[in-house]
């Protein structure tokens, strides 16, 4: 079916790399649309944005200089995160006007512009009626993560300890955590701690005035699922070599040269359909929400960015692209 699109569109990209993203991202409305818009590859959508949601992997990858160099053309249009409609499709179960959500691969980005291409089958999910737009834009990343990181090795009962649990990935692990049936304890600084506990955990721990190692030790709770699963899996870190470093002797060294204590594990997401569609149910039926702090417009993209930077985030940060 031939599709009448517009010869260009708007979006918030960047070229050249100035004092990182925040400071590089370039709004303008006669960007040229992506090049294989009007001829897609198999598995492919055609994706009007309403809005795309912010996550630190959308500029940790273009501010890493040899990532930038070898893994993402110029100009770049970041984000994956998105939610918006069906323009075009070469995936079978969809059709044009569909309403959809998901995450576009990390080094292939395009949310922050009206039209994107979403590479994959596991990547892009119809939207069911009645969900929030806006909330859905903010599942791709952050909870397909919390999703990977707790459903695989808990069970009703479990004792799971969180590390920052008012971030993008920290809101939908305590509530992910509850859904499952856990016994909650995080971390959070002092503002932070009602909110995190209005999530459902168990126990908050203010890190700006307690000792966090000390504090747990004390305590003395095995934080360990039912079945002795004994394992720390973390999320943090950036493609520098300094981080490299830092992961190899947490997993490889044993602990009397640095190493971990227990079993540890780096969780790099994975696409998945399947696990974002039961984040989705969760939203829809209201165990499970997003928290939204701030609305940006597409133009002020980097001031979005500079906000994540702070890393005093209380939620998502979503941009309105083209809106409902």
């Amino acid at each position: 079916m031939s599709i009448s699109l517009p010869t260009c569109m708007k979006a918030s990209q960047w070229t050249i790399m100035i004092g990182g993203l925040e400071k590089s991202l370039q709004y303008s409305d006669t960007v040229s649309l992506p090049n294989n818009a009007a001829s897609l590859p198999e598995n492919s959508t055609l994706v009007r944005v309403a809005y795309a949601s912010l996550n630190p992997v959308d500029y940790k990858l273009p501010e890493t200089p040899l990532l930038r160099i070898l893994g993402i053309s110029k100009p770049g249009i970041p984000c994956g995160d998105f939610v918006g409609t069906v323009v075009s499709t070469t995936m079978p179960g969809l059709r044009p006007g569909d309403r959809v959500f998901g995450s576009n691969d990390p080094s292939k980005g395009g949310a922050l512009a009206e039209y994107m291409v979403v590479s994959g089958r596991e990547n892009v999910v119809p939207l069911s009626e009645g969900e929030s737009i806006r909330d859905a834009a903010t599942l791709g990343v952050a909870g397909l993560t919390a999703y990977q990181c707790l459903q695989p090795y808990v069970k009703e009962g479990s004792k799971v300890f969180i590390n920052g649990g008012s971030g993008g990935v920290g809101i939908f692990s305590i509530q992910i955590a509850k859904k499952l049936g856990c016994i909650v304890t995080t971390t959070c600084s002092g503002p932070n701690v009602e909110f995190c506990k209005s999530l459902g955990a168990n126990q908050v721990i203010d890190y700006r005035t307690v000792d966090v190692v000390e504090h747990l030790k004390r305590q003395g709770t095995q934080y360990d699922p039912p079945d002795r699963q004994r394992r720390f899996i973390t999320i943090a870190g950036s493609p520098d070599v300094a981080s490299v470093i830092s992961m190899l002797k947490m997993f490889c060294l044993p602990t009397w040269l640095g190493g971990g204590q227990r079993r540890a594990q780096f969780l790099l997401r994975k696409s998945e359909a399947e696990g974002l569609a039961k984040i989705a149910e969760w939203t829809q039926e209201g165990s499970v929400k997003a928290v939204v702090e701030k609305i940006y417009e597409l133009d002020q993209a980097g001031e979005a960015f500079a906000r994540m930077k702070s890393g005093r985030t209380r939620g998502k940060l979503v941009v309105r692209v083209a809106g409902e």
